[in-house]
């Protein structure tokens, strides 16, 4: 992620994932609140479907689930051939 059209995008697809909470959306990276691992996997893969890469990782203490981006938008991982990327 490396714009806010990304940061809107990955906040929309993660609030689409029923029982997580989005905590943060930031440029490369996302906090999330979830009951457990599975829904951490449908949020990751949520976010494979709008086509970003993610992993969760570990939380940090005292806060939600968090993941990071594999790749981005305007970085290439994530383009729009007919706008000429997701951002242009």
């Amino acid at each position: 992620m490396t714009c806010g059209h990304c940061v809107q995008a990955v906040s929309k697809a993660l609030a689409g994932v029923t029982g997580v909470t989005v905590r943060s959306v930031a440029v490369g990276s996302a906090e999330i609140t979830a009951p457990d691992g599975l829904t951490v996997s449908r949020a990751v893969n949520a976010l494979g479907e709008a086509g970003y890469a993610a992993k969760a990782c570990e939380p940090s203490a005292g806060t939600g689930a968090q993941a990071t981006s594999g790749g981005s938008c305007c970085g290439g991982a994530k383009t729009n051939a007919a706008r000429g990327g997701c951002c242009g």
